[in-house]
């Protein structure tokens, strides 16, 4: 498996190579302990147009501040969506979790009033994450009000619906979605925070009957702000906020699974995945890792999570444009500030697929 992580960076570091441009990715952990805007570049003006052919896939990470404190740029955020779907082709949203703070019953009906401006008009998935679970959001079992609010029977007639955990089919917290755009199917996997291991089996299951399609997997934790998957086996506690460090992991015997093992049980083990988003993770909150399964494909993985900026986040999207050269333009924007990050972390390029297409 290749890897290029901020790990292999210190080592290069450690080996004499401070002077390398690459080395400035290092720095921004540090700086985020005391901005975690320290090293945006920010630029008045709309989001770049997509180009001729392209389609965009809008993320949401963690508005649990928004629908506590801010429920008015939760609002924005989708309003921008719709009102931007034509010209920018938006195929769906992927939130990432934490859609509450505390899991309180005013929280959820702000994200309720935020999401539904979407309904209708784009398609979207979910997952839950750590504070969506449990009283007042602490994380300590796997129950959640999730499905309250946002039930199975409000997205089974949508066309990209696809089904949820064959185990619990009343439940919304393992789903999966298709669509078409850019000339192929796709193929999203939504699984809970820490997925369960019957879970994964699941997932393997809904992804190995659709080998035609390009898979995406969001959940809530996966990667590390320092560019490593989590791993609990190898790095313990030295990784913050890991999910065999919650309490649903001590009331569940652990079943619970973080990202190394979703990587090994699952992503690496199909030759279809393109990409994971997760969020979850404080400091600068911006993570990114491209690794390479058995058959040679490169799947990129994200960490972009906003909630450290001011008023909870300041409105930051991501978008994902996929270009029909098999490209992938990532870019970060906020319909509140009117503003683009322009920063190497929040506008990057990738190529899709395997070193040999």
């Amino acid at each position: 498996m290749k890897e290029l992580s901020r790990r292999d960076l210190l080592k290069a570091s450690a080996a004499g190579l401070a002077g390398s441009p690459l080395l400035g990715h290092l720095n921004r952990a540090a700086a985020a302990e005391v901005d975690p805007n320290a090293d945006a570049v920010l630029v008045d003006g709309e989001a770049a147009a997509i180009q001729p052919g392209s389609f965009t896939i809008a993320v949401l990470p963690d508005t649990q501040n928004y629908s506590e404190k801010f429920p008015e740029i939760f609002k924005a955020q989708t309003q921008w969506i719709v009102d931007q779907q034509a010209a920018r082709n938006i195929a769906c949203v992927l939130h990432l979790g934490d859609i509450t703070n505390h899991s309180q019953t005013f929280e959820w009906e702000n994200a309720v009033a935020a999401l539904s401006l979407l309904d209708g008009k784009v398609p979207y998935c979910f997952v839950p994450g750590n504070h969506d679970y449990s009283t007042q959001g602490k994380c300590e079992d796997r129950s959640t009000r999730l499905n309250e609010f946002l039930p199975v029977s409000q997205y089974q007639s949508w066309p990209t619906f696809g089904g949820v955990y064959d185990r619990e089919p009343d439940r919304m917290e393992n789903s999966f979605h298709r669509f078409e755009a850019g000339g192929r199917k796709w193929l999203v996997v939504a699984l809970e925070f820490g997925p369960r291991r019957d879970v994964i089996r699941w997932a393997n299951q809904v992804v190995t009957k659709h080998p035609d399609h390009q898979a995406i997997l969001i959940t809530h934790a996966y990667m590390y702000y320092d560019d490593t998957r989590y791993d609990w086996q190898k790095f313990g506690k030295d990784q913050t906020w890991n999910p065999h460090d919650y309490g649903v992991a001590k009331a569940t015997g652990d079943n619970v699974c973080d990202g190394e093992e979703l990587w090994n049980s699952l992503v690496s083990k199909h030759e279809n995945f393109a990409l994971t988003l997760n969020g979850h993770v404080l400091k600068d909150g911006l993570g990114r890792l491209t690794s390479t399964t058995p058959g040679g494909r490169n799947v990129h993985q994200m960490l972009v999570n906003f909630q450290m900026r001011p008023k909870g986040g300041d409105g930051w999207l991501r978008l994902l444009e996929f270009r029909p050269d098999n490209t992938l333009q990532v870019s970060d924007y906020s319909p509140t500030r009117k503003q683009r990050n322009e920063s190497p972390q929040n506008q990057f390029l990738l190529k899709l697929g395997s070193d040999r297409s």
